[in-house]
């Protein structure tokens, strides 16, 4: 099935990023996927239309609270364009993926818990610990537990909303590592919104070549000592160099939400096929009666 369509929502708003040149990569790797198309949804207010299969919201700068007025509304209408879509019985179903930004976005549409500024942002990469509903989430299968991620956020999603969650089937997967030395409540990094829509609040998409290359550039590091430390930034480096931390993320996560997503559209479409071949034997059969 190659006529499998797919929507990338960039949340970048224009900002340098290596996230959009990594979520492409890997959606290369799927022959099956038939086309791509980019929406530029804050600096130009695109949202895709209903007719893609396969929606991947990116990450992106900034509070994931504030907007124009214009795009995030368009954003949120989307989004819920998408959930109202998937409740019709007999609709083929949509997939979305929301990374980091997006997931922040959608936990606040959707009354997931509060989003709130972190005491200090989140930069490099660090471990992730699964649920009992994240260890038996197929998501994730063939991760540790913790994993590790790329978690670069000025911005959480704390304090869940049980009753809320528990009334409309949303599940948390994943949270933050705990750090008892600190009176912080733990975030929330990874929620399954149903089974066809998920985010997580770390990038998975993280190439750890790519982000070695990127971060060793001088003026690169120059800033993020400025902004941030040198503790940070030497240990991000260290783990960037450990083949089994962030590189195993970076190839399961995406990689196999995209593989199962691609694997039950295909399955649905042979069932529709042979519904039809079925429908119209039976139609010819009454009708020669």
């Amino acid at each position: 099935m190659s006529d499998i369509k797919l929507a990338i929502l960039d949340l970048y708003d224009n900002t340098p990023n290596l996230g959009m040149k990594n979520i492409r990569e890997i959606i290369d790797q799927f022959d099956q996927i038939g086309s791509v198309d980019i929406f530029d949804v804050r600096a130009k207010a695109e949202v895709p239309p209903l007719d893609y299969d396969i929606y991947i919201s990116s990450g992106g700068p900034g509070s994931p609270l504030d907007g124009d007025g214009h795009w995030e509304v368009q954003f949120f209408d989307w989004m819920q364009s998408v959930w109202n879509w998937n409740q019709v019985s007999g609709n083929k179903k949509k997939y979305v993926f929301f990374i980091c930004h997006s997931f922040q976005m959608a936990c606040h549409y959707f009354k997931v818990g509060s989003v709130l500024a972190r005491k200090s942002p989140s930069f490099g990469i660090y471990p992730v610990y699964l649920t009992d509903l994240g260890v038996s989430d197929a998501l994730f299968e063939g991760l540790n537990n913790p994993f590790y991620a790329a978690d670069f956020r000025g911005y959480q999603v704390i304090q869940p909303n049980v009753e809320h969650m528990e009334a409309m089937g949303f599940e948390i997967l994943a949270l933050e590592k705990a750090r008892p030395h600190i009176p912080l409540e733990r975030a929330i990094m990874a929620v399954r919104f149903s089974e066809q829509i998920v985010g997580v609040q770390f990038h998975p998409e993280a190439d750890p070549d790519g982000m070695r290359t990127h971060f060793l550039d001088p003026k690169r590091r120059e800033i993020i000592l400025k902004e941030h430390s040198e503790r940070k930034y030497l240990n991000m480096m260290d783990h960037l160099f450990d083949s089994d931390n962030i590189e195993l993320t970076h190839s399961i996560v995406l990689p196999y939400f995209l593989h199962k997503t691609i694997q039950k559209l295909e399955e649905n479409s042979v069932a529709g096929k042979k519904a039809n071949t079925f429908s119209r034997a039976e139609g010819k059969g009454k009708i020669n009666c």
